[in-house]
């Protein structure tokens, strides 16, 4: 279908070109010296002592659960408002995830108070989602951890270039994890990124990446080593060249994109509030600068939330939902006790929530022709 407004739009133009021509021309196609490159700017943009690129957010969720010691039996803490990758990556290490709740209708973020309730003898991390690029409340739920000796794992595959209090979304726990997929504020198609500050950690990040290799084909190829040892179970979640020199050019964009979604998320909220108050959009004076990633919207009660999209899609305007809960997927219903996980702010506002388009390149009177399409679709769909 052809979208009068798209939901999401990549900024790719000669830079992106060029590097992909650059490494082509190199002819070295694997981890090499642009990946190093690419570790090294965004460790140094994010202010982590260590970054690590891999093939995708999953793979990097799946090695920070690793990392810090979760395996079977254990449980994680983790909300269900996310992606399911979120959680998959705690099963993939036989580790049970423990859903908690979202904080309110203006903050679709984990809740401390949930994660306090749901802290057992078996619980060994918190994995938090910066839904939409908005922080968690990192400072509470970091004394949450230190209380009971719980390790922290983000994930910022919304939050790059998000902070808190000065500090950069993924380098407030044991392990930040990225994503640059085809939708993210930088993207490289397929690609991730761990972030760390514990030498320990990031060894480990980059013997998971590889196989469990004691070097690479590159430390060879530059002189460096002659043969390797296999010294852990690892996986093949490297990232190639081509997506690394991606990543360079799209991070040096990112400032500049990260602002103007802000300046777009702001004429949603001031056009919202004119034309169709009764639709809310979380996150209004949220703490620290967020990435904007998302708009998510919330209807009103009683709305048809499939005829509202559907009355979008005539209109020529992009909806969609972020996100199913997880609780709720066939695959995690033996994960998920109500009793013992009440979610019920979870379970009203995802059935309620709709994310409306956003990328740097909308204009402002894109955003209105949004708003004034809610407003029609609204109407026919209450």
């Amino acid at each position: 279908m052809s979208w009068r407004i798209p939901l999401s739009d990549i900024d790719f133009g000669p830079e992106e070109s060029t590097a992909v021509q650059n490494v082509i021309s190199s002819r070295w196609l694997t981890m090499g010296a642009v990946t190093q490159e690419f570790d090294k700017t965004f460790a140094d943009y994010v202010g982590a002592k260590h970054a690590i690129a891999v093939t995708n957010a999953t793979a990097a969720l799946h090695m920070a659960c690793l990392a810090v010691g979760i395996g079977p039996g254990d449980e994680v803490i983790v909300p269900s408002l996310t992606f399911v990758a979120t959680a998959n990556a705690i099963r993939y290490t036989g580790a049970t995830p423990v859903f908690a709740d979202v904080t309110g209708a203006n903050d679709l973020n984990i809740s401390p108070e949930s994660i306090a309730s749901l802290i057992t003898e078996r619980t060994r991390a918190i994995l938090v989602v910066h839904y939409a690029g908005y922080p968690c409340d990192m400072p509470r739920i970091n004394a949450l951890a230190k209380e009971h000796g719980l390790r922290v794992i983000e994930d910022a595959a919304h939050a790059v270039g998000s902070e808190l209090d000065g500090r950069k979304l993924g380098t407030w726990s044991d392990a930040g994890c990225f994503s640059f997929f085809s939708n993210k504020n930088m993207t490289t198609g397929e690609g991730g990124m761990l972030t760390t500050d514990d030498d320990d950690i990031a060894q480990k990040f980059q013997r998971l990446r590889s196989h469990g290799m004691t070097s690479l084909t590159w430390d060879r190829h530059k002189g460096h080593a002659w043969s390797y040892d296999v010294v852990d179970l690892g996986y093949n979640y490297r990232i190639d060249e081509i997506r690394s020199a991606l990543g360079l050019a799209q991070l040096g964009k990112l400032g500049r994109n990260n602002a103007r979604r802000r300046q777009i998320t702001q004429v949603y909220r001031d056009s919202m509030q004119e034309i169709v108050p009764q639709v809310t959009i979380p996150f209004a004076n949220y703490p620290g600068i967020t990435s904007a990633h998302l708009l998510p919207a919330l209807l009103p009660s009683g709305t048809d939330r499939i005829a509202f999209m559907e009355q979008m899609k005539a209109q020529g305007i992009q909806t969609s939902i972020h996100y199913p809960p997880i609780h709720k997927f066939s695959a995690y219903q033996a994960d998920y006790d109500s009793a013992r996980m009440p979610l019920p702010l979870t379970d009203d506002l995802t059935g309620r929530e709709v994310t409306l388009p956003l990328y740097p390149a909308m204009t402002d009177q894109d955003v209105v022709t949004v708003v004034e399409s809610v407003r029609e679709a609204l109407a026919k769909s209450v």
